[in-house]
């Protein structure tokens, strides 16, 4: 049974997957928030920005702890976010072949009205993705829905030559910041 103290603003399979595994129970829902970066806006502030307003669009009776998190890819100051179509994904994964980007990944844990956050940062290094590779790569439907259009858990691992930094950061939840986040707002993780 979930345990109502805990709440996570997202339906994504990958997060709730991440937090099973630190043995806790939880909620879960998707929340409807714009994503658009704001002009000048550091894509660390906006990881930030979007895990915080995800957590507060989520705390629905301030009685919960609730957790909001927001992945970015970033190649030098250009975020990627989900592809629109083939085209986009395409052109996103051939701006990333043989290059080293950022995968950021904002949380935030909302409890007792107080919000703590934290950003993630690995940096990713992929090979030369050749197109026809891309091409297999989008039909596979794989890259419809993640950010940089790419999943590092699944096919989009083989793109992968290093990381540096947190993969759970890469897959869309940092196991140790959550942690600490959690155990800060006086939630035990694992058999503390």
């Amino acid at each position: 049974m979930a345990d109502p103290r805990l709440h996570l603003a997202s339906q994504s399979p990958r997060r709730q997957d991440i937090l099973r595994s630190l043995g806790l129970a939880f909620t879960a829902t998707g929340v409807d928030v714009n994503e658009q970066r704001l002009p000048r806006e550091l894509p660390e502030a906006m990881a930030l920005r979007l895990s915080r307003t995800k957590a507060m669009a989520a705390d629905v009776d301030g009685s919960r702890i609730v957790v909001g998190a927001d992945t970015l890819v970033v190649l030098e100051d250009e975020v990627f976010g989900k592809p629109e179509d083939r085209d986009a994904c395409l052109e996103m994964l051939a701006s990333l072949s043989g290059r080293i980007h950022r995968v950021l990944t904002g949380v935030a844990v909302l409890a007792s009205g107080k919000v703590q956050t934290v950003v993630s940062t690995t940096e990713v290094k992929f090979r030369e993705i050749r197109p026809d590779e891309a091409l297999a790569y989008w039909h596979s439907g794989e890259p419809c829905d993640k950010a940089g259009a790419y999943a590092i858990q699944g096919r989009g691992g083989i793109f992968v030559e290093a990381i540096s930094g947190s993969y759970s950061g890469v897959v869309g939840l940092p196991v140790f910041e959550t942690s600490q986040l959690l155990r800060n707002a006086g939630l035990r993780v694992l058999a503390e």
